[in-house]
C-alpha cells in the first residue's frame, strides 16, 4: 500500500472510530433495578430525648439492615456545641451509657473535659454534619437530618411531625386548633425547604397521641400526604380504644373523606420506631418495632422521597413484601408474600365503596356527652367505611375491583409474633398503601398508575 493510502486509511479508522466513541457516550446509562429499601424517619437521640449518642444509634441501625436513617431530635436540630455531663446522661438512660460510648468509638473520636468549677465530667456531643461522613456508605447507608416539630394547639391538644431533610430548625407556629396546627407546621416546613433548596418530607406522628387529632383534622389538611400508621411506642393508643377508632380506622376515615368530600388524594401510611431507649432499661420506645421499605433504583434521598410521594412503599413490623403491584388497566392489586418457615399470612384488603355514609355523629362517653374524637360513621346497612372486601390465606395474594371502591388497601399479619415485643400488638403485620382512588373527574390519579408501570 502506498504512503499516501496508508494515511488515508489510518485517518478514516481514528475518525470512524470517534465518531462510533461519540455515537456510544450518547447513549442513556442503563438503569438500576429497583429494589426495596429499608428504612426508618423517626429516631432520637440525646440532643433531644433520646437516651444514646447519635453514633451508636447510627450503628445499630446499619448493623440490623436498615439502609436510612433520620434522627429526628424534639423542636431542634443536632447543631451547634452541646456539652452534657456524664451524670445527666447514665441518668437519663439508667445505664452507664457514657462508659459504652467511650469502649465503642475510643478516645480519639469522644470529646471530654472536666467542668472547671464542679469538677464533673462533661461529654460533648457530636453535630449531624461531624458524625453523618463516619456511617454513610453509597448504596448501603444514608443518614438523613430531622426534627420532631413537637407543638400544642391553643385549645391544648398536642401536635407531632417530622420533618426530613432540614438545613435549619423549625419553630413551632401553634394555632387555634389541631386542624390550623397541621396547616401552619406544614407550611412552615415547606418554606424552610424552599429557602435551602433541599426537597423537605414530612408526616403527621400518633395521632391517637392523647387521643388529641381526629381523622377530620387529617382529611381537612389535604396537602398533607403522610401520616403514621403505625409507631412503636408503646402506650401511644395506636390499638385505640371503645370510645376512640384505632389508627386503621382513622386512616380509612381520612381517606374517604379526602377522596368523596374534599376531592383529594389519600394519605399513605408510614411505620415508624419513634425509638428513644437503646439500654434495655426501658422498653417504652425501643429500636427495631416498625420501620418502611421503600421501592426504588437508587439509595439517595431525592430517590427515595421520589417513591414515597407516589406511593411505591408499606410499613412494617415484621412481615416481608417481595412485590406490590397495582395493574390499573386490569382493576387488580396483587401483593407477594416472603415466605417465613412456620409462618402463615393473611391478607385482608380493605377499602370504602361507594355510598358508605359520609355524615359522621359524635361519640358519647358513658356520662352521654359528646368526646373529642373521630365522628361515627357507621351506619345499620349498606357500604361502611374502611370495610373488609376480601380475605386470603397464604403468600400470594389478589384483589380485583368490583368497581364501587373508592380506594383499596391491604393489611399483611403474620401467625408469627414480632422480634421486638410491643404490648398494642404482638403479630407481625404489612401495610400496603390505598389505590384505585379516582377523583371526582374520574381521572385515576397518576400516583396509583404508577406503582405498577414502574416496575
Amino acid at each position: 500500500m502506498k504512503p499516501r493510502h496508508l494515511l488515508c486509511c489510518i485517518i478514516f479508522t481514528v475518525l470512524t472510530g470517534a465518531a462510533l466513541g461519540n455515537a456510544q457516550s450518547t447513549q442513556p446509562a442503563p438503569q438500576s433495578p429497583l429494589r426495596w429499601w429499608k428504612g426508618n424517619l423517626h429516631t432520637h437521640s440525646l440532643w433531644q430525648g433520646g437516651d444514646d449518642f447519635p453514633e451508636c444509634i447510627a450503628q445499630w441501625y446499619k448493623d440490623h439492615g436498615y439502609n436510612f436513617l433520620c434522627l429526628s431530635e424534639h423542636n431542634r436540630l443536632a447543631q451547634g456545641t452541646e456539652w452534657l455531663t456524664e451524670n445527666s446522661i447514665n441518668s437519663r438512660a439508667r445505664a452507664n451509657a457514657v462508659s459504652r460510648y467511650l469502649k465503642q468509638f475510643g478516645p480519639d473520636w469522644t470529646e471530654t473535659r472536666k467542668d472547671a468549677q464542679t469538677g464533673k465530667l462533661l461529654v460533648r456531643l457530636k453535630t449531624f454534619d461531624e458524625y453523618r461522613p463516619r456511617f454513610e456508605e453509597q448504596g448501603r447507608f444514608m443518614l438523613i437530618q430531622g426534627e420532631e416539630v413537637t407543638d400544642e394547639a391553643r385549645d391544648g391538644r398536642p401536635l407531632h411531625m417530622i420533618a426530613c431533610n432540614l438545613t435549619e430548625p423549625i419553630k413551632p407556629q401553634s394555632g387555634s386548633n389541631i386542624a390550623e396546627t397541621i396547616r401552619r407546621d406544614y407550611d412552615a416546613i415547606e418554606a424552610s425547604g424552599r429557602r435551602s433548596g433541599h426537597e423537605v418530607y414530612e408526616h403527621v406522628n400518633h395521632p391517637n397521641y392523647q387521643y388529641g387529632m381526629t381523622a377530620e383534622d387529617l382529611a381537612e389538611n389535604t396537602e398533607v400526604s403522610f401520616f403514621e400508621i403505625w409507631n412503636g411506642v408503646d402506650d401511644d393508643n395506636d390499638p385505640g380504644d371503645a370510645e376512640h377508632l384505632n389508627t386503621d380506622g382513622i386512616w380509612d376515615v381520612a381517606n374517604t373523606l379526602r377522596i368523596a368530600k374534599h376531592n383529594a388524594p389519600p394519605l399513605l401510611g408510614v411505620g415508624s420506631d419513634d425509638a428513644h431507649n437503646y439500654h434495655g432499661t426501658n422498653n417504652r420506645s425501643v429500636p427495631g418495632r416498625a420501620w418502611l421499605m421503600v421501592r426504588a433504583r437508587e439509595l439517595t434521598i431525592p430517590a427515595v422521597f421520589a417513591a414515597m410521594r407516589k406511593g411505591d412503599f408499606y410499613a412494617s413490623t415484621g412481615v416481608v413484601l417481595d412485590d406490590i403491584a397495582f395493574d390499573a388497566g386490569r382493576h387488580e392489586l396483587s401483593i407477594q408474600i416472603h415466605p417465613q418457615p412456620g409462618e402463615q399470612f393473611v391478607t385482608r384488603f380493605i377499602g370504602t365503596r361507594k355510598g358508605a355514609n359520609m355524615t359522621g355523629r359524635p361519640r358519647l362517653d358513658k356520662a352521654g356527652k359528646p368526646i373529642h374524637t373521630t365522628l361515627d360513621y357507621s351506619t345499620p346497612g349498606g357500604p361502611q367505611i374502611g370495610e373488609i372486601l376480601a380475605e386470603v390465606t397464604g403468600t400470594s395474594a389478589v384483589y380485583r375491583f368490583k368497581g364501587d371502591e373508592l380506594y383499596v388497601r391491604a393489611v399483611v399479619t403474620s401467625t408469627a409474633p414480632t422480634e421486638v415485643f410491643s404490648r398494642e400488638f404482638k403479630f407481625k403485620r404489612a401495610w400496603t398503601q390505598p389505590v384505585g382512588w379516582t377523583l371526582s373527574t374520574g381521572t385515576r390519579a397518576q400516583a396509583t398508575e404508577q406503582i405498577h408501570e414502574s416496575k
